[in-house]
């Protein structure tokens, strides 16, 4: 089994929907989908079980990080992944990922490149991925988990899972446990994911600023004092890597209005400023 996918679910019907068949469709992979259901109530139950292109797990959980730890520690797959709900993978995108980690075997993260899209579909920005540097972190992340896989061994040998106790931030603290426990990651250039900006979506609301607010209040000192020059050096980070001079591109994905194909979309004016969202993406609290 090459990939494990896990998706923790919960009244989520509609995204899921076009999730798994963005997971089902990647060629040339073995893999599994394992969709974390937490009993929902908008029917997602009445399809999901019946849809063998995910193995569905219907039980209770304390939340979205919970419910992956329950995924990965069922998984088979020698690649580990989670993609919720509203976020999906574009074509080929695995059978790439597991081309790069087989050329690298001392890589334990491949981090790769995200689209960002309204509901429907349409390009809004794009987010590159860096290696993350610890210090840095704490006013940068440059990383979107939907465009994050990382080898089952890594997790085995370190036991770093999510800490249940965040409710939207546990994506940053597991990233930082293992930047600091020295697991060596990699960035594959190529646009592997897409994130949805439905509006709703758990980091951007305000009980996750609110942990923004905590996050912020936890960092050094020094990094505080630093914020500006910190903030610049990630943006030549990014410099470095084409991110501001993206050409126009395609990409294919689902979409509410065709949930059984996908769709083509054209990202004619490519940025990396993710509009209305700037501010939360950049900059703590």
């Amino acid at each position: 089994m090459d990939f494990s996918i896990v998706t923790p679910s919960f009244n989520q019907s509609p995204w899921l929907k076009l999730c798994v068949a963005s997971v089902a469709d990647q060629p040339g992979v073995e893999l599994e989908h394992l969709v974390q259901d937490s009993c929902s109530t908008d029917g997602t139950r009445d399809w999901l079980t019946k849809d063998s292109r995910a193995k569905a797990v219907i039980e209770k959980d304390s939340g979205m990080y919970d419910a992956v730890n329950r995924g990965f520690r069922r998984a088979s797959g020698e690649f580990f992944a989670y993609l919720n709900c509203d976020e999906q993978y574009l074509p080929g995108a695995l059978q790439d990922v597991r081309g790069f980690f087989y050329k690298h075997p001392h890589t334990d993260v491949v981090l790769t490149d995200a689209i960002v899209a309204d509901t429907d579909g349409n390009y809004i920005c794009h987010r590159c991925s860096l290696t993350p540097i610890e210090p840095l972190m704490w006013i940068s992340f440059p990383v979107l988990t939907c465009a994050l896989f990382i080898r089952r061994s890594a997790i085995e040998r370190t036991g770093i899972y999510f800490d249940t106790q965040w409710k939207n931030l546990g994506d940053w603290f597991w990233m930082h446990e293992l930047v600091k426990h020295g697991v060596r990651m990699d960035v594959l250039p190529r646009f592997t994911s897409v994130f949805t900006d439905t509006g709703e979506n758990f980091s951007l609301d305000s009980s996750g600023m609110a942990e923004r607010r905590l996050k912020w209040q936890m960092s050094p000192r020094w990094v505080r004092w630093l914020k500006y020059p910190i903030i610049a050096h990630n943006r030549l980070r990014l410099a470095g890597r084409g991110a501001f001079f993206q050409p126009p591109f395609d990409y294919a994905l689902y979409t509410q209005a065709n949930p059984n194909q996908r769709v083509t979309r054209r990202a004619a004016k490519p940025t990396s400023f993710w509009k209305g969202r700037r501010k939360l993406v950049l900059l703590p609290p």
